[in-house]
């Protein structure tokens, strides 16, 4: 074999091995955590792909509509989803990571209709905007209250100051983000309601149909525990200003 030949199939060697490495995750439009709008993708694409890359794995994003890109990891056409919460159904194809970031999951009310959250079993005759496919708080879902599902928690903040909805239920720091979409009279309607359902953590989730999905698994969660080890996570989230 000529030394040229060699040469090109060390090259071809090496740039499978390289395309070897390469993460691909399907995701969706979720700010200020994940969006193809924020620097990097947001924080957790931040913190994901830091974490793939300590262990010398890149990351490549494909953002889908939840139940579209929740039906193709199902069916193994990517490596697993950024991010998801837990949900025990989901654990017969998905294998979860170690938690990302935590979530605060509550409801968004109007300020001309006042209600009390405190107790779920008392909120049996309103209609509560969810989105379609989420996974809610198991609370939330045992207390089997009249829900009204959309495609995105935008159109459920529109329902809201529209008077077409009674409560949202939707995550803290997403609504906020949300907020400045809205016409600043919709804005002046709503608002927060303490106190919160539940603190759910968000995960990567590998897809059991890659045969190697426990080590890789195992790769991501010692790469995502060296970025807490060396401060590089919490540098993260002061840099995106997410609170923990």
């Amino acid at each position: 074999m000529s030394r040229l030949i060699r040469a090109l199939c060390l090259l071809l060697c090496c740039k499978a091995a390289v395309a070897d490495q390469t993460i691909n995750l399907a995701t969706t439009d979720y700010p200020p955590y994940f969006s193809p709008a924020l620097p990097n993708d947001g924080v957790v694409a931040a913190i994901t792909r830091a974490a793939l890359a300590k262990r010398g794995y890149r990351l490549q994003l494909h953002y889908r509509p939840w139940a579209r890109l929740m039906a193709e990891v199902h069916g193994g056409q990517f490596d697993g989803v950024m991010a998801v919460w837990y949900q025990a159904e989901r654990a017969d194809y998905l294998r979860y990571s170690a938690p990302l970031v935590n979530t605060v999951i509550g409801f968004y009310a109007r300020h001309d209709k006042p209600l009390a959250v405190d107790t779920l079993a008392a909120l049996k005759p309103y209609v509560i905007g969810v989105v379609r496919d989420y996974k809610n708080p198991d609370a939330f879902d045992a207390a089997r209250l009249r829900v009204e599902p959309a495609n995105d928690d935008l159109t459920n903040l529109k329902k809201l100051a529209a008077g077409r909805l009674d409560l949202v239920l939707i995550d803290k720091v997403l609504a906020s983000s949300l907020l400045p979409a809205l016409p600043s009279a919709q804005v002046a309607k709503i608002h927060w309601q303490n106190p919160p359902v539940a603190v759910m953590p968000l995960y990567v989730g590998f897809t059991r149909s890659r045969p190697d999905n426990a080590r890789l698994t195992a790769e991501f969660n010692r790469g995502l525990q060296a970025l807490h080890k060396s401060g590089e996570f919490a540098k993260l989230l002061q840099q995106y200003h997410l609170p923990q």
